[in-house]
């Protein structure tokens, strides 16, 4: 790992790639986030109405395997750049590192087709339960290779802090997909086909878009201050790769089990357990927003935190994060409390009443992805850190309490055990990802142990839960009970900057408005 005193200074990294602050790419991340989430809930709404429950388990299945093969495909190459980006780029030696990271992952890409293409009969097996869903297996290829191509590109510019990129690319592919799938809905074949397809084609189209911005960052890396051997390279780089892979595996893995477990453990018949994950699908529908936003959050973080520790500010890093857990925790609580009182009418009305099974499941799949989000989060540490494998130990423990959760209580309780296995596996790997943070320097205060608990809150119900972060929020704003006194000042700034920023909007925007004509008054 690079000291502070590197041979080459911060300032030689410096380049026309203008970074974002992380201010400014909250900001960034959010007012985009708003709006593409909502094009994609209102795409997922759609979807539900128009799909049969086995239709819909059988896309929730689809997009399960494309979660957990993708990032397995390339052994956590791409998803190393946040951390080694910088690195490298510090050490003029960033066009190399990205050559080869391209080779690496055009190679992966052809073996992982291939693969799929040729054992398409076993695959359709172990996706779907059943050896009828082959078709699928040729459009999840296509998927898998376009999936792979935009996490390169999103892992690449995230590293480089240029999120305003990001979000262009991610707010493309969401509204190429929601257009693309609807059309083949309406004009093609309403089933999981139909859905699979429209997602490979937008994250084609929208990494094709992207290519401008790919030669511009080629550029602006440089021929290379000073050579580097294979060996050296990949000595340093695939280490933490592979850990990562682990740890990505493990949690796509930890976010399929409970559903697969339903597929090949239930005892149901193919078509039946394909309905309970479709009904599980519509559950989690909100809940996965918020595990989105995590996931962005997380590596939006992560460069900056890293820029920090290779400059030896490892307690700024802690300190950071824990401002970050916490602010994180308490809003995302909110919203998930403000889901339950809009729960009923978005089961009954807008997706037509088909999903009661996962309107009584809601409470517990909130709980367990507001836990998983944090731990995502919390990861930046150990990523920061270079201890990888502890998250992926971890992510480890969780999954088997998961497992041997769901073989007890899926054949009692069916659908409500195997979400219940889910909630305590979560809550198991994100205490575990706090402890090895602390064990590592991370200096933790009661105010991170409050924000892992609250959205336990979710499962008392609304009422309950809204009452408890009223008064969670007031002390936290007077007392020091969840945030210190210096994070309060840093919060109030940030807020008070935000509202800056909206002022010199507004007033931009009536700046430039048009003088709408004045009426005349008669005399």
């Amino acid at each position: 790992m690079s000291s502070p005193t590197d041979a080459i200074p911060e300032t030689a990294a410096k380049s026309a790639l203008r970074s974002d602050t992380l201010a400014a790419s909250v900001l960034i991340l959010f007012a985009i986030t708003l709006l593409q989430r909502g094009v994609g809930f209102g795409r997922s709404v759609l979807v539900c109405r128009w799909l049969d429950a086995d239709q819909l388990g059988r896309w929730d299945l689809a997009f399960g395997f494309l979660m957990l093969a993708a990032p397995v495909l390339v052994l956590g190459v791409p998803g190393s750049f946040g951390r080694y980006v910088e690195h490298f780029r510090r050490l003029g030696q960033l066009r190399v590192f990205l050559l080869r990271a391209t080779v690496f992952t055009t190679c992966a890409i052809a073996i992982g087709v291939s693969a799929l293409l040729w054992k398409a009969e076993w695959f359709s097996s172990f996706v779907f339960g059943d050896t009828a869903s082959v078709e699928l297996i040729a459009c999840l290829a296509f998927c898998l290779a376009s999936v792979v191509w935009q996490n390169y590109l999103v892992s690449l510019f995230t590293a480089l802090r240029l999120y305003r990129i990001v979000s262009s690319i991610q707010f493309a592919n969401t509204v190429l997909f929601a257009t693309l799938t609807i059309a083949l809905l309406c004009f093609w074949r309403q089933d999981a086909a139909a859905v699979i397809l429209g997602y490979g084609a937008a994250s084609l189209l929208s990494s094709l878009g992207a290519l401008p911005w790919v030669r511009g960052a080629w550029r602006e890396a440089g021929a290379g201050a000073q050579a580097i051997s294979q060996r050296a390279f990949w000595a340093k780089l695939l280490p933490f790769a592979v850990w990562l892979w682990a740890t990505n595996w493990l949690t796509n893995l930890f976010e399929l089990t409970d559903r697969y477990m339903l597929i090949h453990y239930s005892g149901l018949p193919a078509d039946e357990a394909l309905a309970q994950v479709g009904q599980y699908h519509s559950a989690r529908l909100i809940p996965l927003l918020f595990v989105g936003l995590a996931e962005l959050m997380a590596a939006l973080v992560t460069p900056h935190l890293s820029h920090d520790w290779e400059l030896g500010r490892h307690d700024e890093v802690g300190r950071r994060l824990n401002l970050i857990l916490k602010v994180f925790a308490f809003v995302m609580t909110s919203g998930a409390t403000a889901v339950l009182l809009l729960a009923p009418w978005l089961f009954g009305a807008a997706l037509g009443g088909k999903f009661s099974a996962g309107l009584a499941v809601l409470p517990m799949t909130l709980c367990y992805c507001l836990w998983g989000a944090q731990s995502s989060v919390a990861q930046n540490y150990l990523w920061c850190a270079e201890k990888a494998r502890l998250a992926s130990a971890s992510l480890l423990v969780g999954l088997i309490v998961n497992i041997v959760l769901n073989l007890w209580w899926l054949p009692k309780w069916g659908l409500h055990g195997a979400v219940a296995a889910t909630m305590l596996g979560t809550a198991t790997a994100l205490t575990l990802v706090l402890a090895a943070n602390r064990a590592l320097g991370m200096k933790f205060d009661r105010g991170v142990a409050i924000a892992s608990m609250l959205p336990a809150l979710v499962c008392l119900g609304p009422i309950v839960a809204t009452l408890t972060l009223v008064t969670i929020g007031a002390l936290g704003l007077t007392t020091n009970l969840l945030l210190t006194r210096a994070e309060q000042q840093t919060v109030t700034a940030a807020l008070l900057g935000y509202l800056r920023t909206a002022a010199l909007v507004g007033a931009a925007v009536r700046r430039f408005l048009p003088q709408l004509p004045r009426k005349q008054t008669a005399h």
